[in-house]
């Protein structure tokens, strides 16, 4: 009988601090609140090719099910046919050669009796695999979503640092042409004015990077949603993702029931289960039993007629004396695939729980790394603005200002990178702990089972 194994994890995450019902619970339309968003997703659990492999493989292994399945019962064919024999004369009876000819027509049954559990255990890890293949599925769903998402958030991100870019350029250019005219006019030194340009040249460098990084991030995203990316169709609003707000992990045991990841194993862990059974059948006797009933003459025309009925019975009882091992290498094969089938679920279990502590690390550390740097923003306003008057006062060299601004500007662009990775902290946790798919998952999964 199988038995879940302990998961081999602390019973609590060090880091969640937060109380309630899990996130794992909630569905992706209602964590991800943005209209525009959720088009988005819609489209690309609609077009995305990935997705459609891996309901191509629930497919697959629901039809292997009903294969396996369909031995448990009775066969029923129906067979109709001529036979025709010459005998030479030294073979025959009557010392003349004989040709004859046979039709028949007869309904044959065949059916293997399963008193070892052979063909059961057998659609049990059909079933297993199937639900495996289902879960895959809504794994692939949820890390499909979650990439998106976290794409999406690039995307804002990229346009909020090229915003920032664009308008530090704007500003930067004025203080070059300011620059260049004190140095023409004499008041000035080129060294202050090639201070200004190098500036100036730096913020429009980083800003044809950054629209290099998001042409590459759009073609992500039309990767992801599986159809050409509108950037018309996004809003601007962060928030949308609802990943600020408080996001409780649950515990480690709920992960067992909502990770698509871990269900998945603990299925295949079932099947391997349900194949050590079937090996371990194949040791005792196999029972058949096959009759056929029908009509049989030496012509066509008296086939159907009276006295022509035919029928045979032939049970049979096959017990494996001599194969060479083969049967006891099966059973040993079955266990080596059941033990690796464990280990395989607890190292699932693990990564599982290090993907919600890293998440969760990750979203109280960068709350504070955003605190932190925009205390640094503030006062790097103040220090370049110190900057500027003791340079317009001669009290300073333009250097003063030139690095009071570098570090300002890359300073509010590390600040607009933490604000995104705080969000996308928030979407990886909430695929770490396996939401997205609260109940469709569980319907599909009840639904192959009753077909």
């Amino acid at each position: 009988m199988y038995r879940r194994p302990s998961p081999p994890v602390a019973p609590a995450f060090s880091s969640d601090t937060r109380a309630g019902v899990s996130i794992a619970r909630i569905g992706w339309r209602d964590f991800f609140t943005d209209p525009d968003l959720q088009r988005l997703i819609e489209t690309s659990l609609a077009n995305n090719r990935d997705l459609r492999i891996a309901i191509g493989r629930v497919e697959e292994a629901r039809a292997q099910y009903r294969i396996e399945g369909s031995q448990l019962y009775p066969t029923l064919d129906g067979v109709a046919g001529l036979t025709r024999s010459h005998t030479p004369a030294d073979l025959s009876l009557i010392g003349q050669p004989v040709t004859a000819s046979q039709y028949q027509s007869v309904l044959s049954v065949g059916w293997e009796v399963d008193l070892w559990g052979r063909l059961r255990n057998m659609r049990a890890s059909a079933l297993q695999n199937f639900l495996a293949t289902e879960e895959a599925r809504r794994g692939v769903s949820t890390s499909l979503i979650a990439q998106l998402v976290s794409a999406w958030l690039q995307e804002h991100e990229y346009d909020e640092r090229i915003t920032l870019a664009e308008r530090t350029i704007d500003s930067r250019r004025e203080s070059f042409r300011i620059a260049n005219r004190r140095y023409e006019v004499g008041s000035g030194s080129k060294l202050d004015m090639t201070q200004a340009e190098t500036l100036l040249t730096q913020a429009q460098t980083t800003l044809q990077a950054l629209h290099q990084a998001r042409d590459e991030n759009r073609n992500a995203l039309t990767l992801l949603v599986g159809a050409p990316y509108d950037p018309g169709q996004r809003s601007l609003n962060l928030a949308g993702t609802n990943a600020d707000r408080a996001l409780p992990a649950g515990l480690p045991s709920e992960l067992l029931l909502n990770r698509p990841d871990i269900l998945e194993a603990e299925h295949q862990l079932i099947a391997a289960h349900a194949d050590v059974g079937a090996a371990r059948a194949d040791f005792f006797p196999n029972i058949t039993l096959t009759g056929d009933f029908g009509t049989a003459s030496a012509h066509l025309t008296d086939l159907f007629a009276h006295g022509q009925r035919s029928w045979g019975f032939s049970p049979m009882v096959t017990l494996p004396i001599f194969n060479g091992g083969r049967n006891k290498a099966n059973l040993d094969l079955a266990k080596a695939r059941r033990n690796i089938a464990v280990a395989n679920y607890e190292r699932t279990i693990q990564a599982a729980f290090r993907d919600v502590a890293d998440a969760l690390a990750q979203r109280k550390w960068l709350a504070g790394q955003i605190a932190t740097t925009r205390q640094t923003v503030d006062a790097l306003d103040e220090r370049l603005r110190l900057a500027q008057l003791r340079y317009t006062s001669g009290r300073s060299a333009y250097l003063e200002v030139l690095e009071a601004e570098r570090d300002r500007f890359d300073t509010e662009q590390a600040l607009v990178q933490l604000r995104r990775a705080y969000y996308a902290s928030g979407v990886s946790l909430y695929a770490a702990v396996g939401g997205g798919f609260p109940e469709d998952a569980t319907q599909q999964a009840q639904g192959g089972q009753a077909g």
